[in-house]
């Protein structure tokens, strides 16, 4: 198996040379699906010369407009900080988590994410991401070029790939397809509104939804399960609608 259906999405970059150094990184380890969300300046002669060589990388990188459309066909998305947040999140090293990356992308489409040079993934971006991944840097200096983080992932991504034979699944049945985050993102928003229906949202609350919606990002979804659960959903609003009709009809 190849490592074609693992995506490496750039969020933001501003210097064309960090885009043309990480498709070489990319390209050394086996890695050729680059997704450029709004990049600075792309493509361009910078970029070229620092691919050294990469240039199918960069002749094949997708411009996106936004990250629903750059992750929209991933089924599991794994996003890269250097930062720690208030509120936790699965999270571990890039070898235990390249390794589950790798076991999921024999499902379907898998991304890698990376945020912005200076300021990394925004905690909206994180919200969207599986697991959260952390290089174990010197703190005493852990700022880290971009082109050198997707080369350490890569890498622990190829020695899993290499790896993958002996691999145990989890318990997880990978025969099922798993659901895009295209697809999560319409249930979530199904949810959403159900919640605001029911009265279970009295009050717009952020912090509230983003926590109701880590207990279904945890792991991620199948295409059947967020059919079933998407099912619910339907017929709890059938059953409100319905009920308010019979108390009318009294």
């Amino acid at each position: 198996m190849s490592l074609d259906n693992i995506a490496v999405v750039l969020v933001r970059t501003s210097h064309p040379g960090n885009i043309g150094a990480a498709a070489r990184a990319m390209a050394n380890m086996g890695l050729s699906d680059l997704r450029l969300i709004e990049p600075a300046e792309f493509p361009g002669p910078e970029a070229t010369a620092r691919a050294a060589g990469a240039n199918h990388v960069l002749e094949n990188a997708q411009i996106c407009r936004t990250l629903d459309e750059a992750i929209g066909d991933s089924g599991f998305v794994v996003g890269a900080t250097a930062r720690s947040r208030s509120i936790a999140w699965p999270s571990s090293d890039p070898a235990s988590v390249m390794t589950e990356l790798v076991a999921h992308s024999r499902a379907g489409k898998v991304s890698l994410l990376f945020g912005r040079e200076a300021s990394g993934l925004t905690n909206e971006e994180l919200d969207r991401c599986q697991r959260h991944v952390r290089i174990p840097v010197n703190e005493d200096f852990p700022s880290l070029n971009l082109a050198a983080a997707v080369v350490i992932f890569g890498y622990e991504l190829r020695r899993a790939h290499s790896a993958e034979d002996g691999l145990s699944d989890g318990g997880m049945d990978r025969s099922l397809p798993l659901a895009s985050a295209e697809q999560v993102q319409g249930f979530f928003q199904h949810l959403e509104m159900v919640l605001n229906e029911i009265g279970f949202l009295k009050s717009p609350s952020a912090r509230l939804l983003r926590k109701i919606k880590r207990i279904f990002s945890r792991t991620p979804l199948q295409e059947q399960e967020v059919n079933i659960l998407r099912g619910i959903l339907t017929s709890v609003q059938y059953h409100q609608l319905h009920g308010k009709d019979q108390e009318n009809d009294r």
